[in-house]
């Protein structure tokens, strides 16, 4: 997925913020934002799920933006639990709207990256075009972690493994009950979607075809 890339370089609250740009072979369809999971754990724009999401993304014509949380991968900074990740990817939707002011903007955020996505979209004034949470921690996980329930948009799409040991399923349920949210659950997979991630993919693309419309 090399040709086409792009690094870009932003100043955010604690210094530099490093985003990998992967262009699609003709006019970009949209800007989909795509995050990483947990930096502490070894979560990075390079790990397989991002990695993959992002060449689908890009298959689908969609200019593919996989930011390196603080810390990780070039962005300065420290880990800050997602409080200043939240307040980063702040900075990246603005600067990708001033770059790219026609084109839809998507947020398609996993694990640890789709609770920061999801507390950034409900900090916006102006929402984003579609947002897409996948594998999203909700409370306690059973590292010890404690991941503060967010607020889901009612037309966010949500995806998830039924086996998922990192990011119960349960929990998610029991957090989106009261709102009837639906949940796209991928039986027998686990929280990286092993044997799932091309289907995840397309129900990706999907989603931000029809909220887009692109």
């Amino acid at each position: 997925m090399s040709s086409g890339r792009e690094t870009l370089d932003l100043n955010g609250p604690a210094g530099r913020l490093r985003l990998t740009l992967d262009h699609p072979d003709g006019p970009p369809r949209g800007v989909a934002l795509v995050g990483h999971p947990q930096p502490v754990l070894g979560g990075s724009p390079r790990h397989p799920v991002p990695h993959a999401l992002a060449r689908a993304l890009r298959a689908g014509g969609w200019l593919a933006v996989r930011p390196a949380f603080r810390g990780v991968d070039g962005s300065e900074g420290e880990h800050d639990e997602g409080e200043g990740e939240t307040e980063d990817t702040g900075v990246m939707i603005e600067a990708l709207r001033v770059r790219h002011p026609d084109l839809p903007l998507a947020l398609v955020g996993f694990s640890f990256g789709a609770w920061v996505f999801a507390r950034a979209a409900a900090r916006l004034a102006r929402p984003v075009d579609a947002l897409v949470l996948m594998g999203m921690p909700v409370g306690k996980v059973p590292d010890g972690r404690v991941y503060e329930p967010v607020p889901v948009p009612t037309d966010a799409l949500l995806l998830h493994g039924e086996d998922d040991e990192r990011a119960p399923l349960a929990d998610l349920l029991a957090h989106l009950r009261a709102e009837r949210h639906p949940v796209t659950v991928f039986p027998g997979t686990d929280h990286f979607f092993k044997g799932c991630l091309p289907a995840a993919s397309q129900a990706v693309l999907t989603h931000l075809r029809a909220v887009a419309g692109a």
